[in-house]
């Protein structure tokens, strides 16, 4: 694969692009002011460009001290299974030594992310804004 950049902030990012990516792999998508807000608000993030066009991101919340959550980890489907879902949690793991760490995924990835380390939750619960979405998607009974 050509030369990639990381970039870990949110300085110059195309929200339209954020959008976009979001949509093509089939992820809840919000307004580009909310995805906009969400990304600046977080702990860590992560952005991969080939070329200047956004191919993966992810982003972590965190009191930076015991507990932590991923979000929005997403690669275009022309670049998966090149490691680079791989790349972005672990490039968001380092950055929460420490913290327990949770994660939202797309139902079906759940072997993805048992190579990474993470288990299945027995006591999570949720609560969504629209709850009868999350259930029509299989993340909640």
């Amino acid at each position: 694969m050509n030369t990639l950049e990381y970039k870990f902030d949110c300085s110059d990012v195309n929200w339209g692009d954020v959008y976009n990516l979001l949509k093509k792999v089939g992820m809840a998508t919000s307004p580009l002011e909310s995805l906009r807000k969400a990304f600046n608000n977080s702990f860590a993030v992560i952005f991969i460009f080939k070329e200047g066009t956004l191919i993966g991101m992810g982003r972590a919340i965190s009191d930076g001290v015991c507990q932590a959550a991923l979000y929005h980890i997403a690669v275009d489907p022309a670049y998966q299974r090149k490691g680079l879902g791989r790349t972005i949690t672990n490039k968001l793991c380092e950055k929460l030594t420490g913290c327990n760490i949770i994660l939202y995924t797309v139902p079906g990835t759940e072997v993805f992310y048992e190579k990474l380390h993470f288990k299945k939750m027995l006591t999570g619960m949720a609560r969504f804004v629209d709850e009868e979405r999350a259930v029509n998607k299989g993340v909640i009974e």
